[in-house]
């Protein structure tokens, strides 16, 4: 291998690893609903798939039976709501600080947080809003907060937390942990600076033709993302290493994956002058099942 080669490989690997180093530090997978506090027992999960799922950003109040607040969003959102009884010898103010701490050790960024009368009634929350009658309780013992996060897949993610304290001294909380689809606007949320998108995961197959599993969807994603003329397109190319092939002829597979693939972006919109290719090959061992094989991982960066 010459040493023009092996000095493009090593920049290409050196760039892998650094995209990835970025990519672990961003949001961790929100699939799973945050960790439960340990001193509370499981209640009730409430699956939630709706076009029009309500979520408050401020202080509510209740005018002639409609919910009133200053900020409120209703949003197309798939997950799951759980309620927690908290144990006698803990409190809801550990638990609000549990889910608060491993949240944001997600990545995730609070849009809202309230305490006490300044949430609004809590006859409100509980009836009107989460449509929980166990959450009823004291106005001056309760706490809410909601937090917004981007994870790895560029996806977006809603959690809130309401802590109460019932007049019989019982306490509980509830938690929406929500997938926010559609691309619908979360308000007030922006993830980090807003500059880093994806990675948009698209398997490939092939050799000489190369076919792509390239949703709907995700074409739809790129464009919006990569409509600014100023934003950078890059473009990961990984492979298997096949029996008897040799690193650098797998590296060349996935820049010719990559290439091919830049060939489609640029025939549905995307301007070739805006792809970047680092090709990766077998360099970089798979991070999650869905991140492994043949593939190309599409990260998009808006410029300054």
């Amino acid at each position: 291998m010459s040493e023009s080669v092996r000095f493009r490989c090593l920049q290409s690997l050196v760039a892998v690893v650094l995209l990835g180093l970025s990519w672990a530090a961003a949001a961790d997978s929100f699939r799973e609903a945050p960790e439960a506090f340990p001193q509370s027992r499981l209640q009730l999960t409430k699956p939630i798939e709706s076009s029009g799922h309500l979520v408050l950003f401020s202080p509510t109040r209740e005018v002639r039976n409609e919910i009133r607040s200053k900020v409120m969003a209703r949003l197309p959102v798939r997950g799951e709501g759980l309620l927690y009884e908290v144990s006698r010898d803990a409190s809801r103010h550990d638990a609000r600080n549990h889910y608060l701490k491993r949240l944001q050790a997600r990545g995730a960024q609070v849009l809202f947080e309230c305490s006490g009368i300044n949430c609004g009634r809590s006859n409100v929350w509980a009836n009107q809003v989460f449509e929980q009658p166990k959450l009823l309780g004291r106005d001056t013992e309760q706490d809410y907060f909601v937090v917004a996060a981007l994870d790895e897949q560029g996806r977006q993610w809603l959690t809130s937390v309401y802590t109460v304290t019932r007049g019989n001294l019982r306490e509980y909380v509830w938690v929406e942990h929500l997938n926010v689809t559609g691309g619908a606007v979360i308000p007030g949320f922006e993830a980090g600076n807003g500059r880093v998108q994806g990675p948009v995961i698209v398997p490939w197959q092939g050799g000489i033709t190369y076919r792509f599993d390239f949703t709907s969807g995700d074409r739809r994603q790129l464009l919006a993302w990569s409509e600014q003329a100023e934003t950078e397109v890059v473009l990961v190319a990984f492979s298997e290493l096949a029996n008897e092939e040799s690193f650098e002829d797998s590296v060349e597979r996935s820049r010719q994956a990559a290439d091919s693939f830049a060939d489609l972006l640029s025939k549905i919109g995307v301007s070739r002058s805006q792809i970047q290719i680092i090709p990766a090959g077998p360099a970089v061992q798979a991070i999650a099942p869905e991140r492994s094989g043949n593939r190309i991982e599409v990260v998009v960066i808006k410029g300054p």
